[in-house]
């Protein structure tokens, strides 16, 4: 099979224009151009069956972009997902009318507020927006508030954790949606707490919550507002702070009704992003016991053990001048949460597919701790 006499010359007098993309449509079988000068297209005319004529079309511009007679390069295809591609190349994968190519495009490092126009022409799909949105010269670009309104449009049809997180995540970097959309995307997630996941790792600081301060709070800051430049008692002011309430609150209520393993795992992850730098020794590995993390933590607050010792010297000091059991006891919550990872919830997981009531029964061993050490920080449990 060939390309038709009709079809090769209007691909030629196509492809003679200052072309920057090519799409597809395999249903219609029409091939689009963008040009400065806005869209063109023409009508295929196939010879044989419309997949094998549009294999034929994509060989046809490959050769006539790279050259090659070959059709869609192969390498492409493995690095695709990696943001391997070559920058240099970023323009003329646009022009291979191949969805692949594009999605490499996306996804690559040297990707333009240019190209990402480019290809949000050739795909609008919200994978895409995503990866685009990871971009900071995407996102401040006139480009970004479209991908952002494209994926809040489409939010509601998402039925896995991992793309409804990132949407959320994504769209609420600074100036990409407005404060109504903000306020609505909050109130959906108190049923949809996936959703919360994305406000917790995108604005940690600044949640929409009603939480106040810990009860202890003021007293708490009179004791560690001497610790200038201590990132322990930095710390712990933040987690007992109006701020860290929320954070903490929103965290719990996931923790509470999760869906799915998948929202478990991505909370712990985003726990793990935000807490484990607080602790002040090295750890080759995360706990995959809840009594090893009880264990280390125990170790930590007392003075002879080994751990102690071997601790940040800025951890010892603050430690040994506190003399307030109270915080002590925060203290402890602090680095016991400071510990958790998905690597605790691996053997649960690994031995069950349960969702739902039932998985979060199983949990319960892992859980329970995390709960206790949550309504500590959160001044529901005496001191």
């Amino acid at each position: 099979m060939q390309l038709s006499g009709e079809d090769l010359l209007k691909l030629n007098v196509m492809m003679a224009q200052d072309v920057r993309a090519v799409r597809i449509d395999e249903n219609r079988m029409q091939v689009f151009g963008l040009t400065e000068d806005g869209e063109a297209r023409l009508d295929l005319n196939p010879t044989g069956q419309n997949e094998q004529y549009v294999r034929l079309v994509r060989e046809f511009l490959s050769g006539h972009v790279f050259g090659s007679p070959g059709g869609y390069p192969v390498f492409i295809s493995r690095w695709t997902r990696m943001g391997q591609a070559k920058d240099e190349n970023l323009q003329q994968f646009l022009m291979l009318g191949e969805p692949e190519a594009v999605v490499a495009v996306v996804h690559a490092s040297g990707l333009t507020p240019e190209l990402g126009h480019c290809a949000w022409w050739c795909m609008p799909e919200s994978e895409n927006a995503r990866r685009m949105l990871e971009k900071e010269s995407v996102v401040k670009s006139d480009l970004g508030p479209v991908l952002a309104e494209h994926l809040y449009e489409h939010l509601a049809f998402e039925t896995e954790p991992r793309p409804m997180i990132e949407s959320v995540r994504l769209m609420l970097q600074p100036t990409l949606i407005d404060a109504d959309k903000q306020e609505k995307l909050w109130r959906t997630s108190q049923r949809k707490n996936a959703y919360l996941v994305g406000f917790l790792q995108a604005l940690p600081d600044t949640l929409p919550h009603e939480q106040l301060a810990h009860p202890l709070y003021a007293e708490i800051a009179h004791h560690l507002v001497s610790y200038k430049d201590n990132p322990y008692a930095e710390a712990m002011l933040w987690l007992v702070s109006k701020a860290g309430q929320g954070y903490l609150h929103t965290a719990y209520t996931v923790f509470k009704k999760p869906a799915n393993q998948d929202v478990v795992v991505y909370l712990l992850d985003t726990l793990q992003e935000k807490l484990a730098g607080i602790l002040p020794v090295p750890m080759s590995e995360y706990p995959r016991e809840v009594e090893r993390i009880s264990d280390l933590s125990d170790a930590l607050i007392d003075t002879s053990s080994v751990d102690y010792m071997r601790s940040e010297e800025q951890w010892k000091m603050l430690l040994k001048d506190l003399g307030d059991d109270r915080v002590i006891q925060l203290l402890y919550s602090m680095m016991w949460l400071s510990q958790i990872s998905e690597a605790i919830v691996g053997a649960i997981f690994a031995q069950t597919t349960a969702e739902g009531t039932l998985m979060r029964k199983k949990l319960k061993p892992v859980t329970d701790p995390i709960f206790d050490h949550f309504d500590r920080l959160l001044g529901k449990l005496p001191l």
